[in-house]
């Protein structure tokens, strides 16, 4: 009952910034917790970062300091912030969200590519 589409993506010169964003439709007053997880060609998906319903944050060692992952008021957007971009951070980010009823969800990606 949960959809998520994100946005934002694209391709930016190293040491350059993105602004992601995660819109959630349906029943979005369910949604607990939200993450960001990457997927780079030839390696697995990889946790971000991640938020709590009570703001709490958490990120991957490789992107702390760089990325900030944030949600507006109304819990319909989440969104990941990405500075100081590196070609490692080169990948599909995919939106999750997961309820309070331990529901999950994913949203269908969008491409970062960070050319040297």
């Amino acid at each position: 009952q949960v959809q998520l589409v994100e946005s934002g993506g694209g391709l930016v010169q190293a040491g350059g910034s993105l602004r992601l964003s995660c819109a959630a439709s349906g029943s979005t007053f369910t949604i607990n917790t939200n993450a960001w997880y990457r997927q780079a060609p030839g390696k697995q998906r990889e946790l971000v970062a991640v938020i709590t319903s009570g703001g709490n944050t958490n990120y991957a060692d490789s992107v702390k300091g760089r990325f900030t992952i944030s949600r507006d008021n109304a819990k319909t957007t989440v969104y990941l912030q990405m500075n100081s971009l590196e070609p490692e951070d080169t990948g599909v980010y995919i939106c999750n969200a997961e309820s309070y009823f331990s529901n999950i969800y994913w949203g269908q990606g969008t491409q970062v590519t960070v050319s040297s």
